[in-house]
């Protein structure tokens, strides 16, 4: 039986180059098309798919905020991310999401049918470079001092909340799932001990992870617990 495919991209184009390069696969069935959170969730339930082919940066809610959702379904479908993002934090975000496969948008035509292949048949994927710098992602985790206890990616929430966003909002800068956003909040507050966001502030600028210049108005509110 052929490995029925979702694709699920906000670009048209997009969409249609990559059933075209899918069809030459005679095991491969694309089954439907999706541009959005809402419609990849409807057409999936609808289908049954057994592989979604998932961009992260989708209109509304992202493909990560998207994959609960697909997951929960009653058909056991599996989730494989073609993504533009190469950041080592997007790959850990979507397999802690439960995605079964990750590979870059400009990955060799062969490369792609081999990750839905491997998907299908219960593996996980990963792009070769992506695994290279995982690992090297991994040793400068492991080399970090007491002094600069935060990943880079919580650095980025960090400064984000500093500034006054939502966890919401920094979902939607950031590409992640809301609760991968409040995950890093509590890690944040937790490694340096901070309930108050003019702590935060005075953090942020202390470590060079903002400039004076970009510090928020005296007058905005100083919200306790940090903004949710």
């Amino acid at each position: 039986m052929a490995i029925r495919v979702l694709i699920c991209d906000d670009h048209g184009i997009v969409r249609s180059g990559l059933r075209r390069l899918l069809a030459t696969d005679p095991k491969i069935e694309v089954v439907a098309e999706a541009g959005d959170t809402d419609e990849v969730v409807r057409k999936a339930r609808l289908e049954k798919p057994d592989i979604v082919l998932l961009d992260l940066a989708l209109p509304g809610p992202s493909g990560l905020e998207a994959m609960p959702q697909l997951l929960a379904l009653p058909s056991e479908l599996k989730i494989l991310v073609l993504s533009m993002h190469a950041d080592p934090s997007y790959v850990r975000a979507a397999f802690s999401a439960g995605a079964s496969g990750y590979l870059l948008k400009d990955s060799a035509d062969g490369e792609l049918l081999r990750a839905v292949h491997e998907v299908a048949a219960g593996r996980s994927y990963l792009h070769g470079t992506l695994g290279a710098r995982l690992a090297r992602d991994d040793v400068k985790e492991q080399a970090k001092v007491d002094g600069n206890p935060l990943s880079e990616r919580e650095r980025q929430v960090l400064r984000l909340l500093a500034l006054g966003h939502t966890n919401q909002e920094i979902a939607r800068m950031l590409y992640i799932s809301v609760r991968t956003s409040e995950t890093h909040r509590a890690h944040i507050m937790q490694k340096l001990r901070i309930e108050r966001r003019s702590e935060l502030v005075r953090y942020a600028i202390e470590h060079g992870i903002f400039t004076a210049e970009e510090k928020p108005p005296p007058d905005m509110p100083d919200r306790q617990p940090l903004a949710g």
